[in-house]
Protein backbone atom coordinates (compact mmCIF):
# COMPACT_ATOMS: atom_id res chain seq x y z
CA UNK A 1 0.00 0.00 0.00
CA UNK A 2 1.27 3.71 -0.48
CA UNK A 3 1.32 6.07 2.39
CA UNK A 4 -0.14 9.19 2.49
CA UNK A 5 0.39 9.79 6.50
CA UNK A 6 3.72 9.32 7.04
CA UNK A 7 6.47 11.67 7.41
CA UNK A 8 9.45 12.03 9.48
CA UNK A 9 10.99 14.90 11.37
CA UNK A 10 13.49 16.92 9.56
CA UNK A 11 16.64 15.85 12.16
CA UNK A 12 14.25 13.54 13.82
CA UNK A 13 16.69 10.91 13.13
CA UNK A 14 20.68 10.83 14.05
CA UNK A 15 23.30 7.38 13.84
CA UNK A 16 26.14 6.62 15.70
CA UNK A 17 29.47 6.16 13.42
CA UNK A 18 29.91 2.43 12.92
CA UNK A 19 32.75 0.76 13.96
CA UNK A 20 34.35 -2.63 12.72
CA UNK A 21 33.67 -5.69 14.64
CA UNK A 22 36.12 -6.10 17.98
CA UNK A 23 36.65 -2.38 17.35
CA UNK A 24 36.10 0.58 20.28
CA UNK A 25 32.18 -0.95 20.55
CA UNK A 26 33.04 -4.48 20.38
CA UNK A 27 32.36 -4.52 24.32
CA UNK A 28 29.55 -2.62 24.84
CA UNK A 29 25.87 -4.20 25.27
CA UNK A 30 23.89 -2.62 22.30
CA UNK A 31 20.57 -1.94 24.06
CA UNK A 32 22.07 0.35 27.31
CA UNK A 33 24.23 1.63 24.50
CA UNK A 34 21.35 2.62 21.79
CA UNK A 35 19.29 3.97 25.15
CA UNK A 36 22.62 6.44 25.86
CA UNK A 37 22.66 7.49 22.44
CA UNK A 38 18.90 8.14 22.11
CA UNK A 39 18.96 10.32 25.36
CA UNK A 40 21.86 12.27 23.88
CA UNK A 41 20.52 12.96 20.39
CA UNK A 42 16.70 13.77 21.83
CA UNK A 43 18.24 16.35 24.31
CA UNK A 44 20.32 17.64 21.18
CA UNK A 45 16.81 18.35 19.69
CA UNK A 46 15.07 19.89 22.80
CA UNK A 47 12.33 16.47 21.94
CA UNK A 48 11.09 15.11 25.12
CA UNK A 49 10.88 10.90 25.41
CA UNK A 50 7.62 11.52 26.81
CA UNK A 51 5.92 12.39 23.26
CA UNK A 52 6.09 8.78 22.39
CA UNK A 53 3.28 6.46 22.46
CA UNK A 54 5.07 3.24 21.13
CA UNK A 55 9.03 2.01 20.45
CA UNK A 56 10.19 0.03 18.27
CA UNK A 57 13.44 -2.12 18.41
CA UNK A 58 15.01 -3.60 15.12
CA UNK A 59 17.65 -6.22 16.67
CA UNK A 60 19.20 -9.14 15.28
CA UNK A 61 22.21 -10.11 17.66
CA UNK A 62 20.80 -10.92 21.00
CA UNK A 63 22.49 -9.45 23.94
CA UNK A 64 22.48 -9.93 27.47
CA UNK A 65 19.08 -9.18 29.04
CA UNK A 66 17.68 -8.55 25.43
CA UNK A 67 14.51 -10.75 26.12
CA UNK A 68 13.26 -7.56 28.04
CA UNK A 69 14.21 -5.49 24.31
CA UNK A 70 11.61 -2.90 23.81
CA UNK A 71 10.40 -1.78 27.11
CA UNK A 72 13.99 -1.53 29.07
CA UNK A 73 15.07 0.41 26.13
CA UNK A 74 11.86 2.31 26.37
CA UNK A 75 12.85 2.54 30.50
CA UNK A 76 16.79 3.85 29.62
CA UNK A 77 15.70 6.54 27.71
CA UNK A 78 12.83 7.90 29.86
CA UNK A 79 9.86 7.11 27.88
CA UNK A 80 8.45 4.57 30.87
CA UNK A 81 4.98 4.17 29.80
CA UNK A 82 5.08 3.07 26.32
CA UNK A 83 6.08 0.02 25.03
CA UNK A 84 6.52 -2.36 21.69
CA UNK A 85 8.45 -4.97 20.07
CA UNK A 86 11.83 -6.27 18.92
CA UNK A 87 11.74 -6.61 15.07
CA UNK A 88 14.04 -8.71 13.41
CA UNK A 89 14.90 -9.45 9.53
CA UNK A 90 18.48 -9.29 9.26
CA UNK A 91 20.07 -6.46 7.23
CA UNK A 92 16.42 -5.98 5.83
CA UNK A 93 15.44 -5.08 9.33
CA UNK A 94 15.91 -0.96 9.09
CA UNK A 95 13.63 -1.14 6.39
CA UNK A 96 11.15 -3.69 8.05
CA UNK A 97 11.25 -1.07 11.00
CA UNK A 98 10.61 1.63 9.25
CA UNK A 99 7.89 0.08 6.91
CA UNK A 100 6.13 -1.15 10.14
CA UNK A 101 5.98 2.16 11.48
CA UNK A 102 4.88 3.81 8.77
CA UNK A 103 1.71 1.02 8.73
CA UNK A 104 0.77 1.91 12.32
CA UNK A 105 0.73 5.96 11.61
CA UNK A 106 -1.40 4.96 8.38
CA UNK A 107 -3.58 2.74 9.44
CA UNK A 108 -4.14 4.83 12.95
CA UNK A 109 -7.10 7.07 13.66
CA UNK A 110 -5.31 9.00 16.20
CA UNK A 111 -1.80 10.79 15.93
CA UNK A 112 1.21 8.67 16.76
CA UNK A 113 4.44 9.48 17.46
CA UNK A 114 6.56 6.34 17.11
CA UNK A 115 10.46 6.29 18.03
CA UNK A 116 12.47 3.78 16.27
CA UNK A 117 16.14 1.99 17.39
CA UNK A 118 17.86 -0.29 15.23
CA UNK A 119 20.81 -1.44 17.51
CA UNK A 120 23.38 -4.49 16.97
CA UNK A 121 26.67 -5.72 17.53
CA UNK A 122 28.25 -8.27 15.35
CA UNK A 123 31.14 -8.05 17.64
CA UNK A 124 31.28 -10.99 20.64
CA UNK A 125 27.88 -12.36 19.21
CA UNK A 126 26.63 -15.28 21.55
CA UNK A 127 27.67 -18.22 21.48
CA UNK A 128 24.12 -20.39 21.63
CA UNK A 129 24.11 -24.23 23.15
CA UNK A 130 19.98 -25.83 22.19
CA UNK A 131 19.75 -28.88 24.48
CA UNK A 132 18.40 -32.14 22.50
CA UNK A 133 17.57 -34.54 25.01
CA UNK A 134 17.28 -37.31 21.99
CA UNK A 135 20.70 -36.21 20.96
CA UNK A 136 23.85 -38.73 21.33
CA UNK A 137 24.29 -38.87 24.92
CA UNK A 138 21.42 -36.13 25.50
CA UNK A 139 24.20 -34.11 23.83
CA UNK A 140 23.16 -30.78 21.97
CA UNK A 141 23.51 -28.79 19.31
CA UNK A 142 25.44 -25.15 19.11
CA UNK A 143 26.14 -22.18 16.73
CA UNK A 144 27.83 -19.11 16.85
CA UNK A 145 24.94 -16.86 16.49
CA UNK A 146 27.07 -14.42 13.83
CA UNK A 147 30.05 -16.54 12.06
CA UNK A 148 27.79 -19.60 11.49
CA UNK A 149 25.33 -17.74 10.38
CA UNK A 150 27.04 -15.51 7.53
CA UNK A 151 28.55 -18.90 6.74
CA UNK A 152 25.23 -21.19 6.53
CA UNK A 153 21.73 -20.53 5.03
CA UNK A 154 19.91 -23.58 6.16
CA UNK A 155 18.15 -23.06 3.21
CA UNK A 156 20.00 -23.60 -0.01
CA UNK A 157 22.82 -24.31 2.56
CA UNK A 158 25.05 -22.07 1.56
CA UNK A 159 27.58 -19.35 2.41
CA UNK A 160 26.06 -15.23 1.37
CA UNK A 161 29.83 -15.39 0.06
CA UNK A 162 29.05 -18.09 -2.28
CA UNK A 163 25.53 -16.35 -3.02
CA UNK A 164 27.86 -13.37 -4.31
CA UNK A 165 29.71 -16.15 -6.31
CA UNK A 166 26.35 -17.73 -7.48
CA UNK A 167 25.40 -14.04 -9.23
CA UNK A 168 28.39 -13.32 -10.49
CA UNK A 169 28.38 -16.18 -12.56
CA UNK A 170 25.44 -16.40 -13.79
CA UNK A 171 25.59 -12.98 -14.94
CA UNK A 172 29.50 -12.98 -15.90
CA UNK A 173 30.36 -10.21 -13.65
CA UNK A 174 34.07 -10.29 -13.46
CA UNK A 175 36.65 -9.70 -10.51
CA UNK A 176 37.78 -6.36 -12.25
CA UNK A 177 34.32 -5.21 -12.66
CA UNK A 178 34.04 -5.43 -8.44
CA UNK A 179 37.43 -3.90 -8.32
CA UNK A 180 36.42 -0.72 -10.37
CA UNK A 181 32.90 -0.86 -8.51
CA UNK A 182 34.38 -0.89 -5.17
CA UNK A 183 37.02 1.80 -5.87
CA UNK A 184 34.03 4.29 -7.20
CA UNK A 185 32.58 4.02 -4.08
CA UNK A 186 35.24 4.51 -1.64
CA UNK A 187 35.61 7.80 -3.49
CA UNK A 188 31.96 8.25 -3.22
CA UNK A 189 32.49 7.74 0.99
CA UNK A 190 35.42 10.30 1.34
CA UNK A 191 33.17 13.22 -0.22
CA UNK A 192 31.72 12.87 2.91
CA UNK A 193 34.55 13.35 4.94
CA UNK A 194 35.42 16.17 2.95
CA UNK A 195 35.54 19.95 5.09
CA UNK A 196 35.52 18.10 8.59
CA UNK A 197 33.31 15.55 7.73
CA UNK A 198 30.70 17.83 7.08
CA UNK A 199 27.93 15.52 5.25
CA UNK A 200 28.34 12.72 8.24
CA UNK A 201 28.24 15.60 10.66
CA UNK A 202 24.22 16.48 9.38
CA UNK A 203 23.21 13.45 11.37
CA UNK A 204 25.64 11.87 13.04
CA UNK A 205 26.15 11.78 16.56
CA UNK A 206 29.83 12.92 17.73
CA UNK A 207 32.52 11.95 19.19
CA UNK A 208 31.45 9.35 20.98
CA UNK A 209 33.51 8.01 24.52
CA UNK A 210 33.50 4.22 24.30
CA UNK A 211 33.05 3.35 28.30
CA UNK A 212 33.90 0.62 31.39
CA UNK A 213 32.37 1.95 33.76
CA UNK A 214 33.70 5.57 34.24
CA UNK A 215 36.74 4.55 32.12
CA UNK A 216 36.81 5.91 29.03
CA UNK A 217 38.73 3.06 26.30
CA UNK A 218 37.92 5.08 23.03
CA UNK A 219 37.10 8.82 21.76
CA UNK A 220 35.54 7.63 18.51
CA UNK A 221 35.48 10.82 15.90
CA UNK A 222 33.88 8.82 12.85
CA UNK A 223 33.57 5.26 11.45
CA UNK A 224 36.32 2.98 12.52
CA UNK A 225 37.75 0.69 10.62
CA UNK A 226 37.64 1.63 6.73
CA UNK A 227 41.02 1.20 4.86
CA UNK A 228 42.88 3.16 2.51
CA UNK A 229 41.89 1.53 -0.75
CA UNK A 230 44.30 1.43 -4.18
CA UNK A 231 43.53 -0.26 -7.43
CA UNK A 232 46.84 -1.92 -6.79
CA UNK A 233 45.84 -3.01 -3.48
CA UNK A 234 42.39 -4.80 -5.05
CA UNK A 235 44.00 -6.26 -7.97
CA UNK A 236 46.72 -7.95 -5.62
CA UNK A 237 43.61 -9.76 -3.42
CA UNK A 238 42.84 -13.37 -4.23
CA UNK A 239 38.83 -14.60 -4.08
CA UNK A 240 38.10 -15.88 -1.05
CA UNK A 241 36.64 -19.07 -2.55
CA UNK A 242 38.67 -21.10 -5.31
CA UNK A 243 37.86 -20.03 -8.78
CA UNK A 244 35.51 -17.47 -7.46
CA UNK A 245 35.86 -13.85 -7.59
CA UNK A 246 35.08 -12.02 -4.72
CA UNK A 247 37.54 -10.95 -2.49
CA UNK A 248 37.79 -9.45 0.62
CA UNK A 249 38.51 -6.06 -1.08
CA UNK A 250 34.86 -6.20 -2.54
CA UNK A 251 32.74 -7.35 0.20
CA UNK A 252 31.29 -5.24 3.43
CA UNK A 253 32.56 -6.07 7.20
CA UNK A 254 30.61 -7.29 9.82
CA UNK A 255 30.24 -3.80 12.38
CA UNK A 256 28.80 -2.30 15.49
CA UNK A 257 26.82 0.53 16.22
CA UNK A 258 22.88 1.84 16.13
CA UNK A 259 20.15 4.49 14.92
CA UNK A 260 17.01 6.29 15.31
CA UNK A 261 14.63 7.92 14.18
CA UNK A 262 10.94 9.14 14.38
CA UNK A 263 7.88 8.20 12.23
CA UNK A 264 4.64 10.13 12.37
CA UNK A 265 2.15 12.67 10.70
CA UNK A 266 2.40 16.17 9.12
CA UNK A 267 1.40 17.58 11.47
CA UNK A 268 4.18 16.41 14.26
CA UNK A 269 6.55 16.48 11.93
CA UNK A 270 6.37 19.96 11.25
CA UNK A 271 6.40 20.80 15.40
CA UNK A 272 9.14 18.49 15.85
CA UNK A 273 11.21 19.54 12.69
CA UNK A 274 14.13 21.91 12.59
CA UNK A 275 13.01 23.18 10.07
CA UNK A 276 9.58 22.90 9.60
CA UNK A 277 9.91 23.95 5.90
CA UNK A 278 11.48 20.91 4.85
CA UNK A 279 8.96 18.16 4.60
CA UNK A 280 10.02 14.16 4.62
CA UNK A 281 7.39 12.21 3.38
CA UNK A 282 7.88 8.41 3.59
CA UNK A 283 6.00 7.01 0.72
CA UNK A 284 6.06 3.27 0.19
CA UNK A 285 7.96 0.13 1.31
CA UNK A 286 8.26 -2.72 -0.73
CA UNK A 287 10.23 -6.60 -0.35
CA UNK A 288 11.27 -8.97 -2.38
CA UNK A 289 12.79 -12.33 -2.85
CA UNK A 290 15.42 -14.02 -5.08
CA UNK A 291 15.85 -17.38 -5.98
CA UNK A 292 17.35 -20.04 -3.69
CA UNK A 293 21.00 -19.13 -3.23
CA UNK A 294 21.17 -15.61 -5.52
CA UNK A 295 20.57 -12.80 -2.33
CA UNK A 296 22.05 -10.10 -4.12
CA UNK A 297 19.62 -10.40 -6.72
CA UNK A 298 16.67 -9.97 -4.45
CA UNK A 299 17.25 -6.10 -4.28
CA UNK A 300 15.64 -5.97 -8.06
CA UNK A 301 12.22 -6.90 -7.23
CA UNK A 302 12.18 -5.14 -3.56
CA UNK A 303 13.16 -1.99 -5.59
CA UNK A 304 10.52 -2.42 -8.35
CA UNK A 305 7.30 -2.92 -5.32
CA UNK A 306 8.72 -0.20 -3.71
CA UNK A 307 8.63 2.18 -6.22
CA UNK A 308 4.94 0.52 -7.78
CA UNK A 309 3.58 1.45 -4.71
CA UNK A 310 5.20 4.98 -4.33
CA UNK A 311 3.54 5.35 -7.80
CA UNK A 312 6.73 6.36 -9.36
CA UNK A 313 9.86 5.17 -12.01
CA UNK A 314 13.59 4.64 -11.38
CA UNK A 315 13.89 7.28 -13.90
CA UNK A 316 12.04 9.99 -11.33
CA UNK A 317 14.71 9.34 -8.32
CA UNK A 318 16.68 12.01 -7.35
CA UNK A 319 18.97 9.84 -4.83
CA UNK A 320 19.97 5.76 -4.39
CA UNK A 321 21.32 4.22 -1.60
CA UNK A 322 21.89 0.05 -1.49
CA UNK A 323 23.08 -1.96 1.15
CA UNK A 324 25.84 -3.37 -0.90
CA UNK A 325 27.57 -6.90 1.22
CA UNK A 326 29.08 -7.23 -2.36
CA UNK A 327 30.43 -5.03 -4.88
CA UNK A 328 28.17 -7.88 -7.14
CA UNK A 329 25.14 -6.45 -5.93
CA UNK A 330 25.55 -2.78 -7.09
CA UNK A 331 26.76 -4.05 -10.68
CA UNK A 332 23.62 -6.29 -11.24
CA UNK A 333 21.17 -3.47 -9.64
CA UNK A 334 22.90 -1.03 -12.45
CA UNK A 335 22.44 -3.58 -15.24
CA UNK A 336 18.92 -4.63 -14.35
CA UNK A 337 16.94 -1.22 -13.38
CA UNK A 338 19.44 0.70 -16.06
CA UNK A 339 21.06 3.19 -13.54
CA UNK A 340 24.63 4.12 -13.95
CA UNK A 341 27.00 3.04 -10.98
CA UNK A 342 28.07 6.49 -10.67
CA UNK A 343 24.46 8.14 -9.91
CA UNK A 344 24.10 5.71 -6.87
CA UNK A 345 25.45 5.57 -3.33
CA UNK A 346 27.16 9.44 -3.31
CA UNK A 347 28.41 9.72 0.14
CA UNK A 348 29.38 6.11 0.79
CA UNK A 349 27.29 3.06 1.41
CA UNK A 350 28.00 -0.10 3.57
CA UNK A 351 30.31 -1.77 1.36
CA UNK A 352 32.52 0.82 2.80
CA UNK A 353 31.63 1.83 6.55
CA UNK A 354 29.95 -1.71 7.60
CA UNK A 355 27.15 -4.20 8.22
CA UNK A 356 26.06 -3.81 11.90
CA UNK A 357 22.78 -5.81 10.16
CA UNK A 358 19.74 -3.62 12.23
CA UNK A 359 20.97 -0.28 11.55
CA UNK A 360 22.14 -0.37 8.47
CA UNK A 361 19.48 0.12 6.53
CA UNK A 362 18.34 3.00 9.00
CA UNK A 363 21.39 4.68 8.44
CA UNK A 364 21.08 4.30 4.67
CA UNK A 365 17.52 5.83 4.83
CA UNK A 366 18.64 8.67 7.10
CA UNK A 367 21.55 9.64 4.50
CA UNK A 368 19.16 9.56 1.68
CA UNK A 369 17.44 12.13 3.23
CA UNK A 370 19.87 14.17 4.07
CA UNK A 371 21.18 13.85 0.23
CA UNK A 372 18.01 14.87 -1.01
CA UNK A 373 17.60 18.10 1.21
CA UNK A 374 21.08 19.31 -0.14
CA UNK A 375 19.54 18.48 -3.62
CA UNK A 376 16.48 21.06 -2.86
CA UNK A 377 14.04 17.98 -3.05
CA UNK A 378 13.40 14.93 -4.84
CA UNK A 379 12.48 11.66 -4.78
CA UNK A 380 15.28 9.06 -2.77
CA UNK A 381 15.23 5.44 -2.38
CA UNK A 382 16.89 2.53 -0.18
CA UNK A 383 17.08 -0.75 -1.50
CA UNK A 384 19.12 -3.58 0.33
CA UNK A 385 19.61 -7.42 0.44
CA UNK A 386 19.25 -9.71 3.67
CA UNK A 387 19.69 -13.41 4.72
CA UNK A 388 17.49 -16.10 3.07
CA UNK A 389 17.80 -14.43 -0.83
CA UNK A 390 15.30 -11.35 0.74
CA UNK A 391 15.74 -7.79 0.30
CA UNK A 392 13.85 -4.49 1.23
CA UNK A 393 13.29 -1.09 0.00
CA UNK A 394 12.08 2.46 1.18
CA UNK A 395 10.71 5.29 -1.08
CA UNK A 396 11.01 8.88 0.17
CA UNK A 397 10.12 12.51 -0.75
CA UNK A 398 11.59 15.50 0.55
CA UNK A 399 10.36 18.76 -0.38
CA UNK A 400 11.15 22.46 0.84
Amino acid sequence: MPFEKVFVPYGGYWTTPFCRWQGSFGHLNAIPFAGEIAVRALEERQISPGIFDELLLGLTVPQKHSFYGGPWLAGLIGATAITGPIISQACATGARVMGTAAFEVETSEEERVILTITADRCSNGPHCYYPNPLGPGATGDSEDWVLDNFGHDPWPKNSMLQTAENVAKEEGITKEEQDEMTLLRYRQYDDALKDDSAFQRRYMVLPIEAKKGRKVLATVEGDEGVFPTTAEGLARLRPVLEGGTVTYGTQTHPADGNCGMIVTTREKARELSRDPDVEIQMLSFGEGRAKKGYMAKAIVPAARQALSRAGITVEDLQVIKTHNPFAVNDIYFSREMGVKVEAMNNYGSSLVWGHPQGPTGTRLIIEVIEELILLGGGYGMFVGCAAGDSGAGVVVKVTG
